[in-house]
């Protein structure tokens, strides 16, 4: 009999705090037997203040709600990760190679920060990867809000780096030569559509299939329906944020790092509807990615019977990535990705 489908609680308090040998070495074992097995885990301890969510959710409010006109000022070419993107105007399962017709179909909208050339003086990074963010004006407390929950979303980030450390054996701090300049993305989703914009029909999706692409995702998200994470069975399960935890799943370069030892999960978000509309639904995905020009290659501790991964820097990856999902560029590196996709839904 199988296990039924659930995702794990790990409590990173003591890697937050002063925690014991002891209390940590429990925390990166949970950590790890959650990364082998399901790739999503929900974190609590984590240690953001509610007043900092709170400011936040009300900050992407007051910027979607915004008349779609104004939103659309803050829009950039598909090449910037930057900035605003209408509804229809992205796919992410091209990530993985796989929407018919490179058709841009994911109903949702995001507002994107991030890493800009700007907070790494010196170091001569490329703008085409670090590029300066944009900022609304017609929302007065976005700016605020959005950059002390991002702060917060890094530190979680950068903890849980820690915690891989000790769970892969690796040297305290191994990590950290590889984001000290990190390709850090703040990506804040809104679900909804006004009344009549388009059909509810079988094929509507609010964001298609995919792999997340960096190191580690940390995301915030209402406690609404719409999440669905592909399980070891094939099936599509939905996830909720448990209250108080914050969502983090593994992305495509630790999958990379730990030859497969540790899960890039696949996962949707699916329309939640209610009474023959749309609910609206708000997310914020934390992307920690690392170094654009940082190597990865599979770590000395997972090394096993070899690895079918060949080494390639974080920037390269994460520019195919995005080229399929913002630009309509089909990703053909992507191939086990999109078989277990297909397999998923020959199964529905």
């Amino acid at each position: 009999m199988s296990t039924p489908f659930s995702v794990p609680t790990v409590d990173i308090a003591p890697y937050v705090g002063t925690g014991t040998a002891d209390e940590r070495a429990a925390t990166a074992a949970a950590f790890d037997e959650a990364a082998r097995t399901v790739g999503f885990v929900q974190v609590v301890g984590h240690g953001v203040p509610t007043a900092v969510t709170d400011a936040f959710a009300a900050a992407l409010d007051e910027f979607f709600l915004l008349p779609l006109e104004v939103k659309k000022r803050y829009r950039t070419p598909p090449e910037v990760n930057r900035g605003y993107a209408p509804p229809k105007t992205e796919s992410l399962s091209l990530s993985l190679g796989l929407a018919p017709s490179n058709r841009m179909h994911d109903f949702f909208e995001a507002f994107n920060v991030g890493a800009a050339v700007s907070d790494f003086p010196g170091l001569g990074l490329p703008e085409a990867d670090y590029p300066e963010n944009v900022w609304p004006a017609e929302a007065a407390s976005f700016r605020a809000a959005v950059s002390a929950y991002s702060a917060e979303a890094s530190r979680v980030a950068r903890t849980l780096t820690t915690v891989f450390a000790d769970a892969l054996g690796l040297p305290e701090g191994f990590f950290e030569r590889y984001t000290d300049h990190s390709l850090d993305v703040l990506r804040m989703n809104n679900y909804a559509l006004e009344p009549g914009a388009l059909d509810l029909d079988g094929d509507l999706t609010g964001m298609g299939e995919h792999t997340d692409y960096g190191i580690v995702t940390v995301l915030w998200a209402d406690r609404v329906a719409g999440l669905q994470v592909l399980g070891r069975d094939g099936g599509w399960h939905d996830v909720q944020p448990a209250d108080g935890a914050l969502l983090v799943n593994l992305g495509d370069l630790m999958a990379r790092w730990t030859n497969d030892r540790w899960m890039s999960t696949l996962h949707r978000v699916k329309p939640p509807i209610v009474d023959g509309t749309i609910r609206r639904r708000r997310s914020a995905a934390f992307f920690h990615d690392g170094n654009v020009d940082a190597l990865v290659e599979t770590l000395p501790t997972c090394g096993g019977d070899g690895s079918p991964y060949p080494p390639i820097t974080v920037g390269e990856h994460i520019r195919a990535k995005l080229a399929g999902s913002r630009a309509g560029v089909a990703n053909p590196d992507a191939d086990r990705e999109a078989a277990r996709v297909l397999a998923a839904q020959n199964r529905t």
